[in-house]
Protein backbone atom coordinates (compact mmCIF):
# COMPACT_ATOMS: atom_id res chain seq x y z
CA UNK A 1 0.00 0.00 0.00
CA UNK A 2 1.14 3.53 -0.72
CA UNK A 3 1.69 5.78 2.24
CA UNK A 4 1.06 9.48 1.75
CA UNK A 5 3.00 12.18 3.54
CA UNK A 6 0.22 12.59 6.08
CA UNK A 7 0.67 9.05 7.30
CA UNK A 8 -1.98 6.66 6.17
CA UNK A 9 -3.17 5.03 3.03
CA UNK A 10 -3.17 7.32 0.04
CA UNK A 11 -6.61 8.24 -1.11
CA UNK A 12 -8.21 8.28 2.33
CA UNK A 13 -8.00 12.09 2.64
CA UNK A 14 -9.27 14.64 0.12
CA UNK A 15 -8.32 18.28 -0.32
CA UNK A 16 -11.50 20.33 0.03
CA UNK A 17 -9.97 23.80 0.12
CA UNK A 18 -6.69 25.65 -0.35
CA UNK A 19 -6.40 28.54 2.09
CA UNK A 20 -4.42 31.61 1.05
CA UNK A 21 -3.18 32.43 4.57
CA UNK A 22 -2.76 30.94 8.01
CA UNK A 23 -5.63 33.09 9.30
CA UNK A 24 -7.99 31.75 6.62
CA UNK A 25 -6.84 28.17 7.28
CA UNK A 26 -7.47 28.50 11.01
CA UNK A 27 -10.96 29.91 10.44
CA UNK A 28 -11.89 27.03 8.16
CA UNK A 29 -10.29 24.41 10.39
CA UNK A 30 -12.24 25.73 13.39
CA UNK A 31 -15.56 25.73 11.51
CA UNK A 32 -15.07 22.16 10.29
CA UNK A 33 -13.93 20.86 13.68
CA UNK A 34 -16.86 22.52 15.47
CA UNK A 35 -19.18 20.50 13.22
CA UNK A 36 -17.36 17.26 13.99
CA UNK A 37 -15.42 16.93 10.73
CA UNK A 38 -11.91 15.49 11.00
CA UNK A 39 -9.34 17.85 9.50
CA UNK A 40 -5.69 17.63 8.47
CA UNK A 41 -3.66 20.62 7.33
CA UNK A 42 -0.77 20.49 4.89
CA UNK A 43 1.34 23.58 4.24
CA UNK A 44 2.22 23.98 0.58
CA UNK A 45 5.69 25.27 -0.16
CA UNK A 46 8.69 25.75 2.02
CA UNK A 47 8.09 29.17 3.58
CA UNK A 48 9.13 29.25 7.21
CA UNK A 49 6.72 32.05 8.05
CA UNK A 50 2.93 31.88 8.31
CA UNK A 51 2.38 33.20 4.79
CA UNK A 52 1.67 30.79 2.01
CA UNK A 53 -0.90 28.22 1.02
CA UNK A 54 -2.46 25.51 3.15
CA UNK A 55 -4.31 22.44 1.92
CA UNK A 56 -7.30 21.54 4.05
CA UNK A 57 -8.00 17.83 3.90
CA UNK A 58 -10.89 15.75 5.23
CA UNK A 59 -11.63 12.02 5.08
CA UNK A 60 -13.32 10.98 1.83
CA UNK A 61 -16.40 9.97 3.80
CA UNK A 62 -16.81 13.54 5.11
CA UNK A 63 -16.28 15.51 1.88
CA UNK A 64 -19.96 16.28 1.32
CA UNK A 65 -20.40 17.53 4.88
CA UNK A 66 -17.24 19.63 4.59
CA UNK A 67 -18.47 21.32 1.41
CA UNK A 68 -21.76 22.23 3.04
CA UNK A 69 -19.89 23.77 5.98
CA UNK A 70 -17.47 25.59 3.66
CA UNK A 71 -20.34 27.28 1.83
CA UNK A 72 -21.61 28.73 5.12
CA UNK A 73 -18.31 30.37 6.10
CA UNK A 74 -18.06 34.11 5.47
CA UNK A 75 -14.69 35.69 4.84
Amino acid sequence: MNENILGGQSGMWTVVYIAQSRQEMEKIEKALCEQGVLVKIKKIGKNNDDNGLYEILVPKSEVDDAYIILTSITF
